[in-house]
């Protein structure tokens, strides 16, 4: 197997709403978020130990949640190989198991690690979702605190949500601009809920996977009966379910905007604030602050939920 599909997008709504679409398509298997990518590159390095590697693998509950085993995994490890490969072997193996020929990927964390995935999977294609970063930042702020999208760790405020969205939106743009259009697509959110099929179609025909109008069925068959933050997948794809302009202070669109501003005109947005000195100033400001936020490889790794769920990954 190879040319995995990264779904990219500071949105999580967004991105999973798409993920969940593609995942029905018979060319691509697109589990859950993974999270456990950084955590493996970081600890194994450049080459993996096979026996330390499917260690890793057997405490890693996410891996354990697709329904896979080290045994499911251990066929496709060996000494030596690269720790991309490894990484890769273990989607492979759930990609198999339910009987799909590629692997894809949609974790928002990793909007913070693009060079290493980069240099992890160096044939994967990027499929990026941007969504009007005052509609995504209600959405973001809406989630329920202690969700691996929602901790400590993360913005609180629709200023800071600006920083984060203008600094993501933009390394993904940069990734797109090294790789180039045959292995990054970019879509908007508003046009996948507005014309689904078509959008949809279009990001099939780019990541070169099969697609069927049946795939814009998923809310007769999606399970989120666990997941309270994510109800709207009971729906299909519904324009409008959220809006800046109803539902965001006054004060907070002239945040979001003073950061943010020259990010959304490129992105075809409505601003209706002027990027001035002092607005750059203050993007600046928040940007030392995230700055702060990104020192570690992640802190969601090191929050206190990650510890409790991985206990041993985290000594």
């Amino acid at each position: 197997m190879s040319r995995p599909l990264v779904v990219l997008g500071v949105s999580r709504s967004g991105t999973t709403l798409l993920r969940v679409i593609l995942d029905r398509s018979s060319g691509i298997a697109i589990p859950d978020e993974s999270f456990f990518v950084p955590l493996l590159a970081r600890r194994h390095g450049k080459k993996v130990d096979a026996r330390r590697f499917l260690d890793d693998v057997a405490r890693i509950p996410t891996i354990r949640a697709w329904g896979l085993t080290p045994d499911d995994v251990e066929p496709r490890i060996f000494d030596g190989m690269a720790a991309g490969d490894a990484i890769s072997a273990v989607f492979e193996a759930y990609a198999e198991r339910v009987g799909k020929p590629r692997w894809g990927d949609k974790t928002p964390m990793y909007m913070r690690h693009l060079d290493l995935i980069e240099r992890l999977f160096p044939d994967a294609r990027y499929v990026h979702l941007v969504r009007d970063g005052r509609d995504a930042a209600l959405s973001f702020l809406e989630m329920p605190e202690g969700t691996f999208t929602r901790t400590w760790a993360h913005p609180t405020t629709p200023a800071q949500f600006a920083c984060l969205w203008a600094r993501e939106v933009g390394d993904a743009r940069e990734l797109g601009r090294r790789v180039g259009t045959r292995r990054y697509h970019e879509l908007r959110y508003e046009e996948l809920v507005a014309e689904p099929e078509r959008t949809v179609a279009a990001v099939c025909a780019f990541a070169d996977i099969p697609f069927d109008p049946e795939m814009l069925g998923y809310a007769e068959t999606v399970d989120v009966s666990d997941k309270p933050h994510q109800q709207r997948l009971r729906r299909p794809p519904t324009p409008g379910v959220r809006s800046w302009r109803r539902d965001m202070s006054p004060d907070d669109v002239v945040a979001f905007e003073a950061i943010a501003g020259d990010v959304l005109r490129k992105s075809g947005y409505e601003a209706a604030a002027r990027t001035t000195a002092s607005a750059l100033a203050r993007r600046a400001w928040y940007d030392v602050r995230l700055g702060a936020w990104n020192a570690s490889a992640s802190l969601v790794q090191r929050s206190p939920l990650w510890r409790r769920r991985h206990p041993r990954l985290s000594a």
